[in-house]
């Protein structure tokens, strides 16, 4: 009876693990085919370019780097814009020419690296962009820095020309050009500071690369760091997203390397997003982090961020719990950017973002200075700047400052939070911003949505609807001159 007893048991084990087996791979099976059963993949996402530039392209300094860009653009020119076939032909297509998304209707082309210099400049700022973005990222934060710096928006790797570039691109190409554009600027500061702006990827490359160095007992070359929704840490979706690309690579499924394909309606980022390798950025930042002992730790140069609790792309709790949790005091700043918290808005959220981070940001223990800007009751959407951590604590508040200070800013009508995109863009930004200029003959993103039925468009009602700009862009500005001011030694 025993035996009988022993069997039965083992035979249902083994069909629960077969039948566990059937399910996941008849789920897998169903993954792939309406992976692939998306629109076909146009010129801008099979092209293979030549000039673009890998961690093992032999330069010798960032002026060629610049000559092998004009290679580039030059290359994309003659294998995609004058190869485009009738019907790819759209008001909203990047790549074709005089369409209302071309580049060129912007006096200039911010999908290449740019720089600024100023005669004597009393310091330099280094500005990074995100993945699937260009230099135009940052542009509202150059203009900010125009004139009193010297300045270069550096076009990293795989960016600025088609879609496909982002295939093949890794965070080692990403650090090589970092590595050119940084030496380029000390050189040419000639021992003034130099500070980096980071938005996304840009931060983590940014961070990376004084990890890199602090790791190999090198003096970091930047006097303070500014990040603006740094990816420290991704969505778990992002991060899963290497499976995909493996299983498309395997059974060469071309459409499985990306995990959006659209029209390319924007003139400086990409709306096709593609699968990559990028994401190991993130764990080898968080592995060399953890290598570091704690002398090393506070060699790193001072931080300041500005993150939204609201934030699909980045993980919120990755930026405070795996970066500024960990680094001891340097006169590191965390600017926390709320959701609109009028009643209507708190008691439709299913999911309070800030609730998971109040813990760690509520330690009396804290080694930073931290803001949160927030609204001033759940009756007002005029925002108020609180202070916790050091802050809080009176360390680093210069006197007369108040833990809790008002501000002349508020939540536009209709908009219940902010978004990973949003920060760098105040709201007269051309593209981004919500005023709609009549005159200009060219896409304007940020000022428009369309109404009608959803599945029709092609651009998901999500990803226009997505909030496009800060409206607290001035506070941001303010406190990032504040930062500067403070570091410039």
């Amino acid at each position: 009876m025993k035996a009988i007893i022993i069997g039965s048991t083992k035979h249902l084990f083994l069909a629960a693990v077969y039948a566990s087996i059937g399910i996941a791979l008849a789920l897998l099976a169903t993954g792939i085919y309406f992976l692939n059963a998306r629109p076909e993949l146009s010129l801008w996402h099979t092209v293979e370019l030549e000039s673009e530039f890998h961690y093992n392209t032999k330069l010798a300094n960032f002026n060629e780097y610049l000559a092998l860009e004009e290679r580039l653009f030059a290359e994309v020119e003659r294998k995609v814009v004058q190869k485009i076939p009738t019907n790819e032909f759209s008001p909203v297509n990047r790549y074709v020419k005089n369409s209302l998304s071309d580049p060129a209707h912007w006096s200039q082309n911010w999908n290449r690296s740019y720089e600024w210099p100023v005669a004597d400049a009393e310091f330099g700022v280094l500005l990074l962009h995100g993945m699937s973005d260009s230099p135009y990222a940052l542009s509202n934060v150059a203009a900010h820095f125009k004139g009193k710096a010297h300045v270069l928006g550096l076009r990293l790797p795989g960016h600025g020309t088609i879609p496909s570039g982002l295939t093949e691109v890794y965070w080692q190409d990403l650090a090589a050009a970092v590595n050119l554009a940084t030496a380029h600027m000390r050189q040419s500061l000639k021992g003034k500071p130099l500070f980096v702006v980071g938005f996304s990827t840009g931060a983590a490359v940014a961070l990376n690369h004084e990890l890199e160095r602090i790791s190999q007992d090198k003096k970091p070359d930047y006097a303070g760091m500014i990040f603006i929704s740094p990816a420290i840490g991704l969505a778990p979706l992002a991060a899963a997203a290497r499976w995909q690309s493996w299983i498309g690579r395997l059974l060469e499924l071309d459409k499985l390397q990306w995990n959006s394909i659209q029209v390319e309606y924007d003139p400086f980022k990409y709306t096709s997003f593609a699968v990559n390798a990028v994401y190991q950025l993130a764990l080898r930042n968080q592995g060399l982090l953890a290598g570091l002992t704690l002398p090393q730790r506070a060699q790193v140069p001072s931080i300041l961020t500005f993150q939204s609790v609201v934030d699909a792309t980045v993980s919120t709790s990755a930026v405070v719990n795996h970066l500024y949790q960990t680094l001891p005091e340097n006169g590191h700043e965390l600017v926390l950017f709320d959701m609109n918290r009028l009643d209507v808005n708190a008691k439709m959220v299913s999911n309070d973002p800030l609730a998971g981070l109040l813990a760690s940001i509520n330690s009396p223990a804290l080694h930073y200075r931290g803001t949160v800007v927030e609204n001033i009751s759940h009756e007002t959407t005029q925002v108020q700047a609180r202070s916790f951590g050091l802050a809080a604590q009176g360390k680093v508040v210069t006197e007369g400052n108040e833990q809790v200070r008002a501000l002349d800013q508020y939540w536009p009508a209709g908009v219940y939070s902010l978004s990973h995109v949003a920060l760098p863009f105040g709201v007269d930004d051309g593209l981004y911003g919500a005023i709609i200029e009549p005159d200009l003959h060219r896409i304007q993103i940020g000022a428009t949505a369309s109404r009608g039925e959803r599945g029709l468009y092609s651009v998901s009602a999500s990803e226009m609807l997505r909030q496009k700009w800060n409206p607290f862009f001035p506070y941001l500005l303010e406190r990032m001159d504040e930062y500067r001011l403070a570091h410039m030694h």
